[in-house]
Formats: structure tokens, sequence, C-alpha cells
């Protein structure tokens, strides 16, 4: 993992295993060091996940795990409403097209919804997850660099009490 500064002066955070990201946040200091938040909840059944998929070339499961590695552990009740976990609903923008979509981050078996959800082992998925709304992404594919902004969080569970989801 690098740190440093982009062109604009903003502290950036690049993931060179897998694929790789860059994360900004404006006007916020805490997420100039990377730190993502996850629950308890989420930790748990991300770790076991990554136990039952583990194993052999998975790079998708080596980013979700490096992740969560570097993730900040909070209960259920004192996660920032404005951090996408598990389940939560958000839109993005491409910042290079002006598309925007939005689906639901979701575990592998629940990705039945189509277009309309994202598993967690996709690579937008484990980019996803922790981070905060308005935060943007630079995300290598394979096409080259796409600029993806989070613009909301519709519905995250932990915000309206559903801990358990």
């Amino acid at each position: 993992m690098d740190t440093g500064k982009n062109e604009t002066g903003k502290d950036t955070i690049k993931i060179t295993k897998g694929t790789s990201f860059t994360r900004e946040h404006a006007g916020s200091n805490t997420m100039k060091t990377g730190e993502i938040y996850i629950t308890e909840h989420d930790m748990q059944r991300l770790r076991a996940l990554i136990e039952i998929y583990g194993g052999g070339n998975t790079p998708y499961l080596d980013r979700l795990e490096e992740e969560l590695d570097r993730a900040k552990v909070v209960d259920p009740r004192d996660i920032p409403s404005d951090v996408v976990t598990m389940n939560s609903v958000v839109r993005i923008r491409d910042l290079d097209t002006g598309e925007e979509r939005s689906f639901a981050l979701v575990f592998p078996n629940k990705t039945g919804l189509g277009e309309k959800a994202v598993s967690i082992l996709a690579p937008i998925g484990s980019a996803l997850i922790g981070c905060r709304e308005g935060e943007t992404l630079d995300w290598e594919v394979p096409a080259g660099i796409r600029r993806i902004q989070i613009t909301q969080i519709v519905y995250q569970p932990e915000r309206i009490g559903n801990y358990d989801l």
C-alpha cells in the first residue's frame, strides 16, 4: 500500500495488490489515512466467507482480506451513518461519464437481484466496503482507470436499527 498526494494535493492511498484504487474524501480528515469502518457483525461474516472460499489463487479474497485487516471494527450501533456496510444501498457516479447507478452491497448468495446487487467479492464491492458518502475512488480496471464517487448511501441497515442483516 502506498500513500501520497495526487495532482490536486489531496492525500491518497493506492492499493497495489490485485485491483487497485485510490480513495479521496472531500472535507474529512478522518479518511486521509484510508481508515475504513466495519461492524463487528460484518467482520465476523466476512472473515467466515474468506475461510469458506479461500485457498488457491483468489485475488478477490486477498483484496477483501486486506481491507478487513486495516479496518476499524465498531459495534453496529456506533457505525457512522455515512459508511457503506453490508446490505447498504449506495448510489455511485462515474465521474468520467456522469453515469449514475444504485445497487445493494451483498453477500455472494444474495446476488440474484441482478444489476441491483453487487457481491462483496466483486472488485467494486471490496473497494466500497467501509467507505464513506462523498468519497471518490480511482478504480483500476482492465480498460484503464474509472473514477467513481459515492454520492449517496440510500439505505444503511444500521442507520435504522437493523443490526443483524
